[in-house]
C-alpha cells in the first residue's frame, strides 16, 4: 500500500444520530472506491465498520470504528461513529483528531436529539463540518424541511452545495451548484453521468450558485476584490474560498445523498478530497505545557493515543493519529505520562477488523499498533528531542451509577483489575471502591452504556455480575442531650475485666458554653475524617477513672461513631462528658473502659432524640421549555426542594436540592420525558435531616440485618 504525504490524507468522522446512516455511508465510500468488491448491509450484518458481535446483537454502532479509503491520489481516513449518546466517548475521540466532521442528517426526521449534544463538541474543537441529509430516497424524506431545521440550528453558516431533482423512491439526480452540472444516476446507483442543468431548474440553481458565490467570496479578502472585479469566481477559486470558511466555522456545505442507493457519496468524496481541510492546514495543536504543534512531517516524531480496546484472541490494539513526523515498525517512543519506553512493533490500518500492514505512516495519518503495555487513551508518545504531552481528551461526567458485584465470590478481586482495563479503554466510565458503604460503584453515560459493560463482562471476560442499587452514604446524630452510664465486668480464671463510665452526650454546635453543673478538666477536639466534630470533655474529678484510661474511652466512642447505632453509619456532631465512674486496683485495665465507653455512649445515644441525616444534591436540570411542567413533577416526586428557574441560550433551567437516595434512575426518566434534550448536572450540598418515617424504616430494615448477623 503506498505511503500518502501529509497533504493528501483526509480524516473525517461520521457523526450523527443514531440510524441517519453513518455505518451504511462508510461501506458505500469504501465500495465505490473499490477497497471492497460487494456493499455489505447493517440488516444483514456483515458491514465492514459494525463487526463486533454486540452490534450485530444491537443492530446499530457501539464503537468508533476506523476505516480508510482511496480516492482520485488521496487517501480519506473515515471513523464510523455511533448515534447514541451512551456512547458519546467514542464520538468525542473521534472529533478531536478527525480534519473534518460530515454530520448526517437523515432527510426524514432532519436535525433530531442527538445531533445537539454531538454538536457542542465539533464547535468546542472548532471543526470543519459537512452537512450530509441522507436517505433523500426514502418515501417520507423532506429535504426541503431537513436543510431549514439545519439552518436553524447550525445557523448561516449552512450553505447549499447541491439539491435533490426530486425526493422519495424517485430520487436519481442532484443538482451540483459548485460544478452547475445534473449528475444523473443509473437505477441501482454508482457512477453518475453528467447532463446539462434542466431549463425548469436553471433560475434557482443560477441564483443558489450566486448565493454560494457570495459565501465563498466572505471569507478570503483576495476572492472578495476578484468577486467585485469580475462578478464571479472560477471552480478554483470558490474552492479556495470554501476552504477558508469552513476552517473559520463559517460555512458548512451542504450535500444530499442516498448512501443506501450509492447515489451522491462519490461527489462528496471528491469534495473530502478537493476542498476538507487536512491535517496540515489545520491550527496547530497545543501541548499540555502550552507550546504548539504543527502538523509537520519533518518535525520529531509524535503519536497521540485516542483511543484503545481489548481484542478477545489479539489483545491490546492503540488507534493514534500521527501529530508530527512520521513512524516506521520497529521504532521505540517514549511516553510522556507514564515514562515508559513503548516499542511500536508493527503498524496498520484498520479497516474495521481488518489489519493491512503498513511499513511506515506520516503526519497527518491515523494508523494502529498491538500491545503497548503503558500506554492508554489520551497518551502522548514522543520520538527522542521531543518531549511534552498533547492537551488530553476532555471526556464528559458520568451521568448513571450502580454497586456492582461478582456473582462468583472467586471473581471479586478480579472484577476490579477487569473494570479499571474497561476505564482504560473508555474513560467515560468510571471505577471507585466506596470505603463507607463498602461497595464497588461503576458510573457510565446511561443505562444502554450499563448494559453495554455487562454484555463485556460477559462474553469477553467471562464474569457473571449483577447491579445492585448503590448504598446512601447516610450520616447519624443526636437533637438533645442525654445520659447514660455502664459497667463492664468479667471475672474469668486469673485476671478480670472491670470498668465503669458516667457518660453525658449532647448535640455539638460551634461555639457552645462548657456545662455549668460539671467541671471541666480538659477538652479535645476530634475532625472527623467524615465530616463534622466529635468533643471530648473530662470531667472526672477526685481521680475515679485514672486518667491513663481516658485515651481508651476515646476509642470506644470512636470506634462507635465509625458505625452508628441507627443504621450502622457515620455519627457526627456530638460532644461526650464523662463525669464519673470507677476502676478496681487489679482488674482495669484499658480495654475493660474501651468497652464502657463504647456501651455507654451507645446507651446515651438511643436516649438522645438521635436523627438520621442523608446527603442533599444540588441539581440543575436544563431542557426545553415544553417539558418544563412533567420535570418539575418529577422533582417533586423525589422529595425535591424547587430553588429557582433561570433561563438559558433558549432553555429552562431549574434550580432544585434533591436527596441522593431519589436519584436514581432520574437520567434515564429525564431522558424519557425530553425524548433525550435535557441536560443534568448534580452536585452535593449539604447533611438534612431525614423525614421520621423514612428514619423509622431505615433504622428497622439495619436492625433486621443486624439481627440476621448475630444469629
Amino acid at each position: 500500500m503506498k505511503t500518502y504525504d501529509e497533504k493528501h490524507i483526509k480524516n473525517v468522522a461520521l457523526i450523527g444520530s443514531a440510524k441517519s446512516g453513518k455505518t451504511t455511508l462508510a461501506e458505500t465510500m469504501l465500495f465505490e472506491a473499490g477497497i471492497i468488491n460487494r456493499r455489505g448491509s447493517v440488516e444483514e450484518k456483515n458491514t465492514l465498520s459494525d463487526y463486533h458481535e454486540i452490534e450485530h446483537e444491537r443492530g446499530s454502532s457501539v464503537y468508533a470504528t476506523p476505516l480508510h479509503t482511496e480516492w482520485k491520489d488521496y487517501k480519506i481516513n473515515i471513523i464510523d461513529t455511533p448515534g447514541l449518546d451512551d456512547f458519546i466517548g467514542e464520538v468525542i475521540s473521534s472529533i478531536r483528531v478527525c480534519d473534518t466532521a460530515v454530520i448526517l442528517l437523515n432527510a426524514q426526521h432532519g436535525v433530531e436529539i442527538g445531533t445537539e449534544i454531538i454538536f457542542d463538541y465539533v464547535d468546542k474543537y472548532r471543526r470543519p463540518t459537512i452537512l450530509a441529509i441522507n436517505q433523500v430516497d426514502h418515501e417520507k424524506a423532506n429535504f426541503q424541511q431537513a436543510l431549514e431545521e439545519a439552518k436553524n440550528f447550525f445557523g448561516p453558516a449552512v450553505t447549499l452545495m447541491q439539491y435533490p431533482l426530486e425526493t422519495g423512491p424517485g430520487f436519481n439526480a442532484i443538482i451540483d451548484l459548485l460544478k452547475m452540472t445534473m449528475y444523473k444516476f443509473p437505477a441501482n446507483g454508482g457512477k453518475p453521468e453528467k447532463l446539462p442543468i434542466p431549463e425548469s431548474e436553471k433560475e434557482r440553481a443560477n441564483q443558489l450558485h450566486n448565493e454560494l458565490v457570495e459565501k465563498a467570496a466572505e471569507n478570503d479578502e483576495k476572492l472578495m476584490e476578484l468577486y467585485f472585479e469580475k462578478g464571479n469566481l472560477d471552480e478554483d477559486e470558490l474552492r479556495e474560498g470554501i476552504k477558508a470558511g469552513m476552517m473559520n466555522h463559517q460555512v458548512f456545505p451542504v450535500f444530499c445523498l442516498s448512501a443506501k442507493k450509492d447515489m451522491g457519496s462519490g461527489r462528496l468524496m471528491g469534495f473530502i478530497d478537493n476542498v476538507a481541510p487536512s491535517a496540515v492546514d489545520m491550527p496547530a495543536e497545543i501541548l499540555e505545557e502550552g507550546q504548539e504543534i504543527k502538523c509537520d512531517p519533518k518535525a520529531p516524531t509524535r503519536l497521540f493515543v485516542f483511543k484503545t480496546y481489548v481484542e478477545p484472541h489479539l489483545g491490546k490494539l492503540s488507534l493514534f493519529k500521527v501529530m508530527a513526523g512520521e513512524i516506521a515498525a520497529g521504532t521505540d517512543l517514549f511516553n510522556e505520562k507514564t515514562g515508559a519506553t513503548e516499542r511500536i512493533g508493527q503498524l496498520f490500518i484498520m479497516d474495521g477488523k481488518n489489519r493491512n500492514s503498513v511499513e511506515r505512516l506520516k503526519a497527518g495519518d491515523i494508523g494502529a499498533t498491538l500491545k503497548l503495555k503503558n500506554t492508554r487513551t489520551s497518551d502522548t508518545l514522543n520520538a527522542k528531542g521531543a518531549a511534552g504531552s498533547i492537551d488530553p481528551i476532555h471526556f464528559p461526567e458520568p451521568k448513571v451509577r450502580t454497586a456492582i458485584l461478582a456473582k462468583s465470590k472467586n471473581d471479586d478481586e478480579k472484577l476490579g483489575e477487569v473494570l479499571q482495563e474497561i476505564h482504560a479503554e473508555d474513560p467515560t466510565i468510571l471505577v471507585q471502591y466506596d470505603k463507607e458503604t463498602r461497595q464497588l460503584l461503576l458510573y457510565a453515560q446511561g443505562e444502554l452504556h450499563l448494559s453495554v459493560t455487562r454484555w463485556r463482562l460477559q462474553h469477553v471476560y467471562k464474569m457473571e455480575i449483577e447491579y445492585i442499587k448503590p448504598r446512601i452514604p447516610y450520616r447519624e446524630t443526636i437533637q438533645k442531650p442525654a445520659e447514660a452510664s455502664y459497667r463492664h465486668k468479667k471475672q474469668s480464671g486469673g485476671a478480670g475485666q472491670f470498668g465503669e463510665v458516667f457518660m453525658r452526650i449532647e448535640p455539638f454546635y460551634e461555639g457552645m458554653p462548657n456545662p455549668k453543673d460539671i467541671t471541666v478538666r480538659d477538652t479535645e477536639i476530634h475532625e472527623l475524617p467524615w465530616g463534622g466534630k466529635m468533643v471530648f470533655l473530662n470531667c472526672i474529678t477526685g481521680g475515679v477513672i485514672d486518667s491513663r484510661f481516658m485515651p481508651s474511652i476515646v476509642k470506644g466512642v470512636m470506634e462507635k461513631m465509625s458505625e452508628g447505632p441507627l443504621t450502622g453509619s457515620y455519627v457526627r456532631d456530638v460532644r461526650v462528658a464523662v463525669y464519673d465512674g470507677k476502676m478496681h486496683p487489679v482488674d482495669s485495665n484499658d480495654i475493660s473502659f474501651k468497652i464502657a465507653g463504647m456501651m455507654a455512649f451507645k446507651e446515651a445515644f438511643h436516649a438522645a432524640e438521635p436523627q438520621l441525616l442523608e446527603p442533599i444534591y444540588d441539581v440543575e436540570t436544563e431542557a426545553p421549555e415544553h417539558v418544563m411542567g412533567d420535570i418539575m413533577s418529577e422533582l417533586q416526586t423525589r422529595r425535591s426542594i424547587i430553588m429557582g428557574m433561570d433561563n438559558r441560550g433558549g432553555y429552562q433551567v431549574i434550580k432544585a436540592r434533591t436527596p441522593l437516595a431519589e436519584l436514581d434512575k432520574f437520567n434515564s426518566t429525564l431522558r424519557s420525558i425530553s425524548q433525550g434534550r435535557a441536560k443534568v448536572k448534580s452536585n452535593f450540598a449539604e447533611y438534612a435531616p431525614v423525614p421520621g418515617e423514612i428514619q423509622k424504616k431505615l433504622t428497622e430494615e439495619y436492625r433486621k440485618t443486624e439481627h440476621e448477623m448475630h444469629h
